[in-house]
């Protein structure tokens, strides 16, 4: 599928489409997918629309062919709580056989909007916490998927920033504290910050303009860095942030790779793309009979490292050959 076919495919806000190309007799599966993003091509991150691409790519050869077997209705929203809960009850009320989305953020108003339908969401965290499922290992309800990471990446997180800004000695951490994953990830590097003899403070992410100020005022004493956690809002505000980063020569580590190809200097986390094939394999199995409370929610086994070359010259920072050698991939 071309990526301006597909981006056309993606935008489906209507009723269920007709499939002219299904084969005589053979039953069409519908998917829902609900996504807490900019819609493309409005979409500031490209990144986003190839992930559902890849969800799309890994079913066919599972054997579910958009046109032919399958049907899928995608709806995109922005953090918007109001806009989330809409098109989550747009799509149960299309009845589906299984619903695709991302984010606790997204989670939560599809479980409000169902209590039977199936859901496989990925890049959540803490679903047990949140109240999404009942435990890991057995999920109980209808609703299982993939977490973005555990808790325990935070003191990654603060041993990469140390690493590659030895003299570090103040962290901000960029959280949303409206969510429990960002009260939760502020607590767990809290927990670790001890041996790394940092002074932690948070900034909250409700906004441009609190994060300008945030991050302004952080920036006035000397030996700070920055800790930006994965979350809708710091993705929402991702080259924002980026470039605050840099304005104000703050070391940041970030939990996702995709601040770190636009100009961030060093992220350490999972394999986005790998959650998508990851969550469409859990759909196919749906598909075919299996329910969620019996497939287990899981967390990634391989987290990777990405460091950006030319943002550490420009920090004035030398990247520790250790460093370099354990990295993923180097950005120059």
């Amino acid at each position: 599928m071309r990526r301006r076919e597909f981006i056309a495919f993606l935008g489906g806000a209507a009723a269920w489409p007709l499939l002219a190309g299904a084969q005589q007799g053979e039953r069409v599966r519908r998917i829902g997918v609900l996504m807490p993003f900019r819609e493309p091509p409005r979409s500031d991150n490209p990144l986003d629309i190839d992930r559902i691409g890849v969800f799309v790519k890994t079913l066919e050869p599972l054997g579910w062919i958009v046109g032919r077997n399958l049907q899928i209705d995608t709806r995109w929203a922005t953090d918007d709580a109001d806009l989330l809960r809409k098109h989550a009850s747009e799509l149960v009320a299309a009845t589906p056989d299984v619903i695709f989305t991302a984010t606790n953020r997204a989670v939560r108003p599809l479980r409000q909007a169902t209590r039977t339908l199936p859901i496989v969401f990925v890049s959540a965290i803490d679903p047990v916490g949140g109240g999404d499922v009942a435990s890991m290992a057995r999920p109980g309800g209808n609703v299982t998927g993939f977490m973005l990471y555990e808790y325990s990446i935070s003191g990654k997180w603060l041993e990469v920033l140390k690493s590659i800004a030895p003299n570090v000695t103040r962290v901000a951490v960029l959280r949303d504290s409206d969510t429990p994953a960002g009260i939760g990830q502020f607590a767990a590097i809290q927990a670790v910050a001890s041996p790394f003899k940092v002074e932690l403070s948070p900034i909250d992410v409700h906004g441009a303009e609190e994060i300008e100020r945030g991050i302004a005022a952080f920036a006035g004493e000397a030996g700070g860095g920055l800790i930006v956690v994965a979350g809708i809002a710091q993705a929402l505000h991702r080259k924002l942030i980026v470039s605050l980063a840099a304005r104000h020569r703050l070391p940041t580590v970030y939990g996702v790779r995709a601040f770190v190809t636009d100009g961030g200097l060093i992220s350490y986390g999972p394999d986005l793309e790998d959650q998508y094939r990851a969550g469409a394999a859990y759909v196919d199995r749906i598909l075919r009979g299996e329910q969620p409370a019996k497939l287990p929610v899981q967390a990634p086994t391989k987290y990777e490292l990405v460091i950006n070359l030319k943002t550490a010259k420009a920090l004035g920072l030398e990247v520790p050959p250790t460093l370099l050698s354990r990295a993923d991939e180097v950005i120059e």
